[in-house]
């Protein structure tokens, strides 16, 4: 039975790594996670990831139709069959990400897919955050904070994400909310699975580097990573935000490199990535706990754990689940958004203010949110 001023809300994720659509089940009252739900996975056909992909650096005002087609399709497939559903969090898909520019641009309409499942959808997370200066990214570090409590962390710990691109939370437990002065800092750490995921697509028709063996077979490029890593991100004080292509000028420069070779290089550069964002914490965390795909590339965790100088784990040694973990995110953040709670703040996203992102749509014939 839920507990008073809690909602059942179902959460989706369909990363810039385009495997696929996670949805997960979180109950929360928009403080605490006070249960994890059932979750599942739909992946994209290969025909939907191309549309996807082609569709990648568009923004509102062109045209993606076949894009936010197949989004909002496999949404609702994947979405449909979930019982007992309060509230829907929509991330979307990024197409393209620019704050200090163009803005941000998820597709996908989260009012159809209120529509189509008969009950409030909220959508539109990082909008808000960007027009008023905010980096509009990464959005799951107040539900990281939730994790950290739900863990019974009594020290700082940090997330990290490890999809197309790294991101990483620290969270101080030992603050009673995620928008205090420092509870949290929050940024991307540079480029994660989408280069060599781009590689392996280009070079071997292949989804990625499984287990990161072709990596592990290979010799990186020391200098090229060492170059990367003097550009002016990696020097910006956090927080900050990338796009997936930002270091797209980095693929020309492996491509007469062996398979082996190239795939080390870019897995290598996203690990000395997460390593020189860790100097920013403002302590050293306890742990390092890993999401996202990259915590099954075994030579990336073998990486971190060399050069990080931390515990490094998956995140299922605290007890969570990693594969869902960024959906469960939306679905949290949605509740948040419902009780009027702010989403991100200056320490996450940069924003000048403690900001509460995110347009609820509610279906024609719904009944309002619960209380």
């Amino acid at each position: 039975m839920k507990q008073s001023g809690a909602l059942r809300a179902l959460g989706t994720m369909s990363g810039t790594s385009l495997d696929g659509v996670d949805a997960a089940v979180v109950v929360s009252d928009g403080h605490r996670i006070l249960e994890f739900g059932e979750s599942a996975y739909q992946e994209y056909t290969p025909a939907q990831r191309e549309i996807l992909r082609a569709a990648f650096g568009r923004w509102q005002d062109q045209d993606v139709a076949d894009a936010a087609e197949v989004v909002e399709t496999v949404h609702a497939q994947v979405m449909a069959p979930f019982k007992g559903i309060d509230l829907g969090g929509f991330h979307g898909q990024t197409l393209a990400h620019d704050p200090r520019g163009r803005g941000t641009h998820q597709c996908g309409d989260g009012a159809i897919l209120a529509e189509l499942l008969g009950y409030p959808v909220v959508w539109d997370f990082r909008s808000a955050d960007v027009r008023l200066g905010g980096e509009g990214a990464p959005l799951a570090p107040f539900f990281h904070f939730a994790c950290a409590k739900y863990i019974e962390a009594t020290g700082p710990v940090a997330f990290l994400n490890l999809g197309g691109v790294g991101n990483l939370t620290y969270v101080d437990p030992r603050f009673d909310r995620p928008e205090e002065d420092g509870a949290l800092l929050a940024f991307d750490t540079g480029p994660a699975n989408a280069p060599v995921n781009d590689l392996m697509l280009a070079r071997r028709g292949l989804a990625y580097d499984e287990d990161g063996a072709l990596a592990a077979s290979g010799t990186p490029d020391e200098a090229l990573i060492a170059e990367v890593l003097e550009r002016g991100f990696f020097y910006r004080i956090p927080p900050k935000s990338l796009d997936r292509d930002d270091f797209a000028d980095v693929m020309p420069r492996v491509q007469d490199m062996s398979d082996a070779d190239a795939a080390a290089t870019l897995t290598l550069l996203a690990v000395r990535s997460v390593v020189a964002g860790l100097q920013y914490c403002p302590e050293v965390p306890e742990r390092l706990l890993v999401t996202g795909g990259g915590r099954n590339n075994a030579f990336i965790m073998n990486a971190l754990r060399d050069e990080a100088h931390v515990v490094v784990e998956p995140v299922e040694e605290a007890g969570l689940d990693g594969d869902m973990l960024e959906a469960q995110a939306f679905a949290h953040l949605a509740v948040r958004v419902a009780k009027g709670l702010p989403t991100s703040c200056r320490s996450t996203t940069g924003v000048a203010a403690a900001v509460g992102g995110g347009t609820i749509s509610r279906p024609t014939v719904s009944a309002l949110i619960p209380e």
